[in-house]
């Protein structure tokens, strides 16, 4: 079957300003190899121009913008620059090594902005936007021109300063949702009229740049494509000023998961998505939000025992892409309390287990008693939990309930309840610490004479939260057994493993008998 060629009229240009825009994010300043490493990524990935910093800001920010120039293969390589003069030429010089360089050069045009801001009648702002993109014509074809703070500009001025940019040699015209302002209905109109009245604006290429402080960065930059805008302007992660910029992996996977409603292309190799997501959170020290779209750790994670089911009979129930085609291997099924018997069943079959009847259920209600009190459950909590099942299933001595007084003050007492046998037993009683508290209440409850020979703790996983897992070996005339137990608790870990030597002793002491008085039986 084949496919219609994509048509140039609808590409969309992925603009990148994770190394300006993203860098001026309070306490996400990079090192320089670290800009020069998130630099050859973008590049490897198929964004079509790297903003890489402002040049004029300080020697660092022009030596990053200039190295990047001289090793980037494929993206045209821009610097920001403000309208005055020094600011352009600083910016040309650090570009100057690029294939191909751009000059972004802006100025604000709204009235709080040019009152309070600049402090300049419209008059003088419209002539510094012809004289600033008339000089980066001089030293590049390729310039791009903003109106800061565009979406609280008077339409008339807009329109009129868009004009003069074009007309001084702008290739690309930028109106910017500067503070986060704007609904995607109003952004797409404002793009639509600008376009529609200026006469000269078929000679430039269109940019959206929005800011996320209404969380609508994403909805309005897609809303001025579809008004005929063909630019992007984002960041990995949606880092930036404030609440952030438009999200490139949330813009670009937007257009290919609804491209019947967005049909838009661009050329952003969408695999490398988690792993640059991944890299810019490292640079930066800025963590991924669990939840964040596309590569949020949690995006492709479900834990409703609804969902979970939903899952593995169809992935489509509950996912609308595939998690390969954003860097993530695979879809994860998180064990929790959410999660239902199904998902269940699945995880201990992919762990080799298989179940049923009574073994299954009576595993599924321990397990969903574990998922109450511990928020992660891993793959060796569920082992602990099967092995912990199996071994302790026909126990004739059970532990119902333990509550533990322990601390500086002094004596420790434990008080726990017990099935034996059918028959319920309670006491309490005192030790020398919390541990030996319990091991005397359990002596006192089933009375016996065996030694401790071993008590060993250890985490099965990492965290405070994680399970103990307790060894506890027992030896009784001659006989020595061990048994290990699992629990969040490690007082009740300890109750458990120590039961469960117990329970041996006493099983291979009705054995022995059983075999004697058969013995007896044969002899006579």
């Amino acid at each position: 079957m084949s496919t219609a060629p994509k048509s140039d009229k609808d590409r969309v240009i992925i603009f990148d300003t994770t190394l300006r825009d993203g860098e001026q994010c309070p306490g996400a300043t990079m090192t320089f190899e670290e800009k020069l490493n998130i630099a050859a990524m973008l590049d490897g990935m198929g964004v079509d121009v790297i903003e890489a910093g402002f040049p004029i800001a300080s020697d660092g920010d022009f030596e990053a913008v200039n190295e990047i120039a001289k090793r980037t293969q494929n993206a045209v390589v821009c610097g920001l620059s403000r309208a005055g003069a020094k600011d352009i030429d600083r910016c040309a010089e650090a570009i100057r090594p690029a294939r191909r360089g751009r000059i972004h050069t802006f100025l604000s045009t709204s009235p709080v902005h040019m009152k309070y801001k600049l402090q300049m009648e419209a008059q003088q702002v419209f002539e510094l936007v012809v004289s600033s993109v008339t000089r980066a014509r001089n030293h590049t074809d390729d310039v791009e021109w903003s109106s800061e703070d565009g979406t609280r500009t008077e339409f008339d001025f807009l329109c009129r300063c868009v004009e003069a940019a074009i007309k001084a040699g702008a290739t690309t015209i930028n109106i910017p949702d500067t503070v986060g302002y704007a609904v995607p209905e109003e952004y797409f109109d404002l793009f639509k009229r600008v376009r529609e009245t200026v006469p000269n604006s078929d000679k430039a290429v269109f940019s959206v740049h929005c800011h996320n402080d209404l969380g609508m960065a994403v909805a309005n930059s897609m809303a001025g494509i579809r008004a005929g805008a063909r630019q992007i302007e984002c960041t990995i992660n949606g880092i930036g000023e404030r609440a952030g910029n438009a999200a490139l992996e949330e813009v670009v996977m937007a257009m290919r998961v609804r491209n019947d409603k967005l049909p838009f292309w661009n050329k952003i190799d969408t695999t490398q998505l988690t792993h640059a997501s991944k890299v810019v959170s490292a640079a930066t020290s800025f963590p991924v939000q669990y939840n964040k779209a596309i590569v949020g750790r949690n995006a492709f994670a479900h834990e409703s025992g609804i969902h979970q089911d939903g899952m593995l009979k169809n992935a489509q129930t509950y996912e609308i892409m595939l998690p390969e085609t954003v860097g993530v291997k695979q879809t994860s099924l998180v064990m929790g309390k959410h999660s239902g018997r199904h998902a269940f069943i699945h995880k201990l079959e992919e762990m080799g287990h298989k179940l049923s009847g009574n073994q299954l259920e009576d595993a599924f209600v321990r397990f969903k008693a574990l998922a109450d009190r511990k928020k992660h459950i891993y793959d060796e909590d569920l082992e602990a939990l099967i092995d912990e099942g199996m071994v302790h299933a026909h126990d004739r001595i059970k532990l119902v309930s333990l509550s533990v007084i322990a601390g500086t003050r002094g004596p420790q007492r434990a008080t726990m309840k017990l099935d034996v046998d059918g028959e319920t037993r309670i006491e309490e009683t005192e030790g020398n610490g919390p541990v030996d508290a319990v091991f005397n209440c359990i002596k006192s409850l089933v009375p016996h004479e065996a030694k401790l020979e071993l008590y060993q703790v250890h985490a099965v996983t990492e965290g405070t939260d994680a399970q103990a897992e307790v060894s506890v070996r027992l030896s009784q005339d001659g006989r020595s057994m061990t048994a290990r137990a699992a629990d969040p608790d490690t007082l009740v870990a300890s109750a458990k493993a120590y039961l469960g030597a117990l329970n041996k002793l006493v099983m291979k002491r009705q054995r022995d008998v059983a075999q004697q008085s058969a013995a007896a039986v044969a002899a006579s």
